[in-house]
């Protein structure tokens, strides 16, 4: 049984001298849907001002608390930051962005529908399904920013 609060919540810095969340490193989920149109989009949550980055747009996701693989905390995250179902995607790759001694992965999958998420919490200021092609229009989490071009190509 997990923490209610997780043993990997903490700040910490990676070798580069970044302060990053997350005592053993974070994971997050980057769902993507593609339409009867063909029109692709991926599921994004709009960062709540107070936290790190706040007002940009990124996956959600979080720290990673020990002995969880990635891609169980990107699942963990996805649920309770968005009610997001397990089983209502399927995983298709993963990204590893290492920092050296950190590191943030990035769980992609695929979502059978754009399904709309029950609940956001206190975290999050929106969480939607957006157009990809309008990407280059959102203030992105700086970390996600740097990873979109390679991220979108996984599954």
């Amino acid at each position: 049984m997990l923490p209610a609060f997780g043993d990997g919540d903490g700040w910490t810095r990676c070798a580069q001298g970044h302060r990053h969340w997350g005592i053993f490193g974070a994971a997050g989920l980057l769902l993507r849907h593609v339409d009867a149109g063909g029109v692709e989009r991926v599921l994004l949550q709009h960062r709540a001002l107070w936290s790190h980055h706040g007002g940009t747009w990124g996956v959600l996701g979080g720290a990673r608390n020990s002995g969880e693989t990635a891609a169980y905390t990107a699942q963990r995250e996805a649920a309770e930051e968005a009610g997001v179902v397990p089983g209502s995607y399927e995983v298709t790759g993963e990204y590893v962005d290492d920092h050296g001694g950190w590191s943030y992965t990035t769980v992609v999958g695929r979502a059978a529908t754009a399904f709309a998420t029950p609940h956001i919490t206190e975290e999050s200021l929106a969480v939607g399904w957006v157009d990809v092609a309008r990407m280059n229009e959102l203030p992105l989490h700086p970390g996600f920013a740097a990873t979109w071009e390679t991220v979108r190509e996984i599954g």
